[in-house]
């Protein structure tokens, strides 16, 4: 049987490819190895797996995950999938490797993830040809779920927000500026804590200007901190892979047409066509041994 998986700083979407053909789903938690260890992933893992899924059955895992940037996470990775997995061979990619496969199959084009965190690059049809650094979630992450929750919480803490939002927030959380800042600075996992405020703003029906303003303005940072500075640009078609690009994706295609590209693509999770990828299109015993380097933060 054969798993195969995309990965993201908060969730991984799983799928297992049966002896029938059947494709079975499941969901863990997300494992990026700039925040997390072997042993954790190990320990997680052996959790949260399906309790009646047989190990011993699975002979090829191909995962991909945000933060399998340069090859020392990668086998942090590895190291925990190989002791899960122990009788299956063991491929580890980039995330965003995965986003390319799932949107653009063996056609070349632009590919981004606007998740937890973000990426962005050109696919030449096999692997990632030019990737701009995201600079991760203290100094980048434009327009992911993070950037957004980082906004929203900025606000809070310097009393900006409208007082009905504020309200809002207080009544959904009970958290006061202490613990805020708390949670950020002295807490592991803070960019999961930041995007998990992703939410209230798409929930947020208080103020509903105010909140699309922070998605606008997010966005618009994206594309200029980011998108326009691949050359041409403007040639590619936008395609996205992440929760936060597909639940603000009115708003994002929008802003894609102001920065003058055509809108293809914008999905939720690159899972499903992802699994088509690996059975219909990669060419055998060599596709999925491809490894890049893809900047050097963890996305």
């Amino acid at each position: 049987m054969i798993i195969i998986a995309d990965g993201g700083s908060t969730k991984t979407n799983w799928c297992l490819l049966n002896k029938s053909g059947q494709k079975i789903y499941f969901n863990t938690e997300g494992y990026n190895p700039y925040f997390v260890s072997a042993e954790y992933i190990i320990d997680s893992l052996r959790k949260g797996l399906p309790s009646d899924l047989d190990l011993s059955d699975i002979h090829e895992v191909n995962y991909y995950g945000a933060g399998c940037s340069t090859e020392d996470k990668v086998q942090i990775v590895e190291e925990a999938m190989s002791a899960v997995f122990n009788k299956a061979s063991i491929y580890v990619g980039h995330d965003l490797l995965a986003a390319a496969r799932a949107l653009l199959g063996l056609d070349s084009g632009f590919a981004a993830i606007l998740g937890t965190g973000t990426n962005t690059g050109l696919y030449n049809g096999k692997d990632i040809s030019l990737n701009i650094d995201s600079a991760a979630y203290i100094l980048g992450d434009e327009g992911s779920g993070c950037d957004i929750g980082k906004k929203l919480l900025t606000d809070y803490l310097r009393g900006y927000m409208p007082e009905v939002v504020r309200e809002r927030f207080w009544e959904t959380y009970k958290l006061t500026p202490d613990e805020v800042t708390d949670n950020v600075y002295t807490k592991p996992l803070a960019n999961r804590f930041c995007a998990s405020f992703a939410k209230f703003v798409y929930d947020n029906n208080v103020h509903a200007e105010y909140s699309r303003n922070i998605v606008k303005t997010s966005f618009i940072d994206f594309f200029e901190n980011l998108v326009t500075h691949y050359p041409n640009y403007k040639d590619y078609t936008f395609n996205c892979i992440g929760s936060v690009g597909y639940n603000f994706r009115n708003v994002l295609e929008e802003t894609a047409l102001e920065y003058g590209m055509k809108v293809g693509k914008i999905i939720r999770s690159p899972i499903d066509d992802l699994v088509r990828y690996h059975v219909e299109l990669a060419p055998r015993g060599g596709a999925d041994q491809v490894r890049t380097d893809i900047g050097s933060s963890p996305h």
